[in-house]
């Protein structure tokens, strides 16, 4: 979900957290549920591109698939592979999936092939190198790409886990397992799928593990890695063998028993909770479609022999064995597989269903579970010198609640599909505000607290941050319109009040994404030292949870634009330039008004960037991207001098707009004065606003008390 955002803190979007870092045991996100929108929230890159498609699937909480390459790139001819990759896709949509094919194209990994990138992947007329990948051989193809040399690669199953995980995919349908070899306690030659499902939370799919391979030893290596496997029951009672790919029975009883795509989809689920490594559910061949156990294993048992008398090992072995059971049973082996794999893709699409109603279900029975990133997998820096201590007014943060008001807003989160659309997206940082009202023991003492010393106070800790009162604001505001925060917090107490506040205003929480608490990464807070009278004396905060550097916009943002629709967003100025552009630059893109809250006087000036930096190059009206500003006095008055000091007012383009607004060469001092008051036009206020319009169409100024 975003996977729903609960594991992956996502959920993935509340929607799937998973992952943590290579060698951890990966927790899901991803909004297909609840848990979708925590996953990885890994973006497109020079080596790594996720289709537009299997994108906005997995952050909407669709329900996906993966499909590997290597049975298409060695495992049929060409043009049959592309047909049955054709066939495979639609198996996965008629059942209401989305397929994402998964392939080295020119030496980019990619999830979601096209069918003209694949049928390039596949065809043999293409002069490219081709190869199949597996994990290790993934740093190997991508860093040569970036060197110039281009490869293409079918994924092997352990390939495409690792990819699917990045993707945020937990559910792959294949052919079948590769495995300990026959004599493997000798030669150590064992398929790096076993290893794989043993560190990647992707389920896999298949109608057990190839039947030349040592089935009890595949079986027991699984169980060292801590990999559950289940064999669907298919109708069957009593004990039920894991099958043997082109035969239902193998003589060896499988571990555990799952009799349908609901329970398979339950297990999957349950195990984002323990971060899990992968699963390996077994589906058996049909029955119309097996071939009789003696015949084929008789076809095994000669063409291992052949392959070990003519030294086939490690990646060459099972090509050879494949092609000469194929030539032993009359090609009877070649059917037989594809109708191994259909059936494996369709209870595949299954359970991938079933899984995105659970996660589903639980975002709309949870407001408070929310996926899990780690700083790592989230590729999180801290640039907290780019800003200066922010200083927001204490009046500004909503309080919590007391009883009765609480009583007028709805007491529980209206269930909210992630994909419905919203009317103001919020952009922001929600914190947790802690105030300290000085309360000297003399009552005749200075109201200002006493510096380098303890003061006696009075302290409360409430949820506030810029963007949690702005959606706030907007939700007690209209009854009609729909609100949607997104934000960033942690999963420490701070963050939990968060979550807590959140779903006692009624506040939707799919918008908010959960990074793994550490010594880095806080929930924002903001602590208020007040006077006697409340007036502000002096205040810390710290934002670094939204303010440092990352490149996750498109697969952690974008799609909650995408399918929010929303006709306004605003957003503060918490963010990090970078983000900070890209939701401006999104939001006008996807037709919404943008309304911008400064924040305060160091971080207003995020709107008009040095032109040496990739700030966010404003454009003046009717072009504008900004339509609405909200700053106080002080702010409006940063602005203005970054503006100017930045040379925005000496643009060609601002001077066309000032002329267009007609005022007299010998200045509007009386009509300001007219239309707000002397001492304003004294301060500079309207002139000021009037420099502005050009970027920005609409200023309200809050002025404060007197």
């Amino acid at each position: 979900m975003a996977r729903y955002t609960q594991n992956r803190v996502s959920y993935r979007p509340l929607t799937s957290i998973r992952s943590q870092s290579s060698d951890q045991k990966k927790a899901n996100t991803r909004i297909s549920g609840p848990k979708s929108v925590q996953r990885k929230a890994y973006a497109n890159s020079k080596i790594f591109k996720i289709s537009d498609e299997v994108r906005e699937a997995t952050e909407t909480g669709k329900a996906v698939v993966a499909l590997e390459t290597t049975i298409y790139t060695h495992g049929f001819p060409y043009p049959d592979n592309v047909a049955l990759a054709s066939h495979l896709e639609s198996v996965v949509r008629s059942r209401g999936g989305v397929p994402a094919t998964i392939g080295v194209l020119n030496g980019v990994a990619r999830v979601g092939l096209s069918e003209e990138e694949l049928t390039e992947l596949v065809n043999p007329s293409t002069k490219t190198e081709l190869m199949k990948v597996s994990r290790r051989d993934l740093p190997f193809i991508a860093g040569l790409g970036l060197a110039g040399r281009k490869i293409n690669g079918g994924t092997t199953i352990a390939g495409t886990m690792l990819l699917a995980d990045l993707a945020n995919i937990s559910v792959f349908g294949t052919g079948g397992l590769g495995g300990v070899h026959r004599g493997g306690e000798n030669t150590m030659d064992v398929s790096a799928d076993l290893q794989e499902l043993g560190r990647t939370n992707v389920t896999v799919i298949s109608s057990g593990c190839k039947s030349f391979l040592d089935i009890p030893r595949t079986l027991e290596y699984l169980e060292t890695q801590g990999v559950c496997v289940a064999t669907f029951a298919d109708g069957r009672t009593g004990d039920i063998d894991f099958p043997a790919f082109w035969t239902r029975e193998s003589g060896v009883r499988s571990p555990m028993v799952i009799q349908n795509a609901e329970e398979a989809a339950a297990v999957i689920y349950a195990s984002e909770l323990f971060r899990s490594n992968g699963m390996l559910f077994a589906n058996p061949i049909p029955k119309e479609w097996a071939l009789e156990k003696a015949q084929i294993d008789q076809a095994i048992e000669a063409a291992v022999a052949e392959a070990a008398e003519k030294g086939f090992h490690g990646h060459r072995n099972t090509p050879f064995i494949l092609s000469r059971i194929k030539e032993l049973t009359e090609g009877k082996s070649v059917p037989a597989n594809r109708a191994l794999v259909e059936s494996n893709v369709a209870i595949a699409t299954k359970v991938a269903v079933e899984l995105a109603k659970l996660r589903r279900a639980e975002l709309n029975t949870s407001a408070l579970h929310t996926p899990v990133i780690s700083p790592n997998e989230f590729r999180y820096t801290k640039e907290a010198a780019l800003y200066g201590v922010e200083i927001e007014s204490p009046e500004t943060t909503l309080k919590a609640p007391t009883p009765a008001p609480v009583q007028e807003a709805p007491q529980d989160p209206k269930p909210v599909s992630p994909q419905q659309k919203v009317d103001i997206l919020v952009a922001g940082a929600v914190a947790v505000d802690v105030s300290c009202n000085y309360k000297p023991f003399d009552k005749a003492a200075d109201a200002q607290p006493l510096i380098h010393t303890s003061n006696p106070a009075s302290i409360t800790e409430t949820t506030g941050g810029v963007g949690f009162n702005v959606a706030t604001a907007a939700q007690y505001a209209s009854k009609t319109n729909s609100v949607q925060l997104c934000s960033l917090i942690a999963t420490d107490t701070a963050g939990q009040l968060a979550l807590s506040t959140m779903n006692e205003f009624g506040l939707r929480n799919d918008g908010i994404t959960t990074l793994a608490a550490d010594a880095n990464t806080n929930t924002a807070k903001y602590v208020a030292i007040n006077t006697t009278g409340n007036d502000l004396f002096v205040a810390m905060a710290d934002m670094d949870i939204l303010g440092g550097a990352r490149d996750d916009f498109q697969l952690q943002w974008q799609g909650k634009i995408d399918a929010a629709k929303p006709k306004w967003v605003v957003v503060d100025a918490n963010w990090h330039p970078s983000a900070f552009k890209q939701w401006i630059t999104a939001a006008s893109a996807a037709g919404a008004k943008v309304a911008f809250e400064p924040v305060s006087t160091a971080k207003a000036q995020v709107v008009f960037p040095e032109p040496s930096t990739a700030g966010l190059p404003l454009p003046v009206f009717p072009t504008n991207a900004i339509n609405l500003a909200t700053p106080n006095i002080l702010e409006l008055t940063a602005l203005h001098s970054a503006a100017r000091s930045r040379s925005y007012l000496e643009r060609q383009d601002w001077w066309d707009v000032i002329d267009a607004l007609g005022i007299p060469s010998t200045g509007a001092r009386d009509r300001f004065v007219q239309l707000t008051s002397g001492a304003l036009v004294d301060a500079g206020v309207p002139q000021t606003t009037v420099q502005l319009l050009p970027f920005i169409p609409s200023i309200v100024t809050k002025l404060g008390s007197g």
